[in-house]
């Protein structure tokens, strides 16, 4: 049987087995087994789960994915990511569409501590949302603010898809991370410049709020100000001796941890809940990832095996005559197209096999390629018909915010997003700059 068809039987396979329903994981180990059993035999295909989880267990940096998520619930369970929405609800609220912008600041600072959209979505909608609605902003534009700005998630520091990233294209996590900070607040200030412009040009979908609700003694506001500042503090600590080089990537990450858990402790709410529901949502997101990489290891040995890559790059090059940009292109179209029913980490193990490897081949930068890859993700996550972060907005969101205003809700920001993807694609420095000066390359 040629190589070619067996590729594609993989991927039909695997993807009719999602289509069922099936854990991702689950779904892509069985298809790597099963196909690296009936190519090698016995022996080799044993061989090839084998050595997928002793690369797994020998890679270093992978330490850092729980000491963040550990990191992310210690602050979000003890309720320190809500004394951040309350100084920025105090210290914006005056300005048209202040909350709403305060709301972007929290997410940016929720994913600098978690590194999931997913914890930027429930702490946006559970806090900022009820918040937003009460004070009179419009629901459409704050249901698109909070989708927007969760998505940071996966990309601003310490983005755990981005250490999913570096496991399969064999990457340092380092550079991604500072690869992903620029792109990042630059996504960030383009939500903001368009929330104060719509909400200039039309005050009733934000309005400031009243001095009254603002009027408090300035004491306690700076107090609030303090209290609200500590995941940044947090961050800082955790970060700049990683940057200066005096610690390591892991070392930070155990900083970071330690420094979220005491500040708990110091603020009197490391309860004995806080700590069990931190410890047992950390391990589980971990070993879910730690699956996931597994999976896609061994699928990805079977795709060297097969020499699909090299197959690909031959029908794309020199059949069907393509550039290397409409590759590039194509590739990325294919990855919005795939986020309407697949979740981050589903299309990257699902396709990194072929595309990491071709991206290469191509001669482009695979820590480029990697903030390219995070940004088309987090515009697949707003894309109807079945935009991942739709339907968690829909499950989340009171019953007057319907779907229909869910999916109007995001058009304006998917087209801010579209264009920071442009921009990161004509300007490769906006992603480059930070490692190559910290890294020295």
């Amino acid at each position: 049987m040629p190589y070619e068809l067996i590729a594609t039987l993989m991927f039909s396979t695997m993807m009719l087995m999602l289509l069922t329903g099936q854990r991702v994981f689950g779904a892509i180990g069985f298809v790597a087994v099963i196909a690296a059993l009936l190519l090698w035999g016995d022996r080799g295909g044993y061989d090839l789960g084998f050595a997928a989880a002793m690369k797994l267990m020998k890679w270093y940096p992978l330490l850092t994915l729980p000491m963040f998520i550990f990191m992310g619930y210690v602050l979000s369970e003890s309720k320190i990511a809500d004394d951040l929405y309350r100084m920025f609800h105090v210290w914006m609220g005056g300005v048209r569409g202040g909350l709403a912008i305060g709301t972007i600041g929290l997410m940016v600072l929720i994913s600098a501590m978690n590194g999931l959209s997913v914890a930027g979505m429930a702490i946006g909608a559970t806090i900022a949302l009820p918040e937003l609605l009460k004070r009179g902003y419009d629901k459409r534009m704050v249901t698109g603010v909070i989708q927007a700005g969760s998505s940071l998630g996966i990309l601003v520091p310490p983005s755990v898809v981005l250490v999913l990233y570096a496991m399969i294209a064999r990457q340092p996590v380092g550079q991604l991370w500072l690869a992903g900070v620029i792109p990042g607040l630059m996504m960030a200030a383009m939500f903001v410049i368009y929330i104060a412009l719509r909400c200039r040009l039309n005050p009733a979908l934000g309005p400031a709020l009243s001095a009254e609700d603002r009027d408090m003694p300035r004491a306690e506001k700076m107090a609030l100000l303090r209290a609200g500042l500590l995941p940044l503090t947090i961050f800082a600590v955790m970060m700049v001796p990683f940057v200066n080089g005096w610690t390591s990537l892991v070392e930070s990450s155990a900083i970071g941890a330690l420094a979220a858990f005491f500040a708990a402790v110091s603020k009197g709410r490391m309860t004995r809940e806080v700590f069990e529901n931190s410890v047992r949502n950390t391990l589980g997101i971990t070993c879910m990832f730690m699956w996931i990489i597994l999976a896609a290891l061994a699928f990805g040995a079977v795709f060297d095996g097969l020499g699909a890559v090299k197959a690909i790059e031959s029908l794309f090059t020199e059949q069907l005559s393509l550039s290397p940009w409409t590759i590039l292109i194509l590739m990325q179209l294919s990855f919005i197209l795939m986020g309407t029913f697949l979740d981050d980490t589903a299309m990257l193990v699902i396709v990194a096999p072929l595309y990491v490897p071709l991206v290469g081949e191509l001669g482009f930068d695979l820590i480029w390629y990697g903030i390219l890859y995070t940004i088309t993700t987090q515009i697949a996550y707003m894309t109807p018909p079945f935009g991942y972060n739709l339907f968690l907005m829909r499950a989340m969101a009171p019953p007057e915010i319907t779907l229909r205003d869910i999916y109007a809700s995001i058009t304006p920001f998917v087209m801010v997003m579209v264009v920071a993807l442009a921009l990161v694609m004509v300007f490769p420095g906006l992603a480059l700059w930070l490692p190559e000066t910290v890294y020295g390359k």
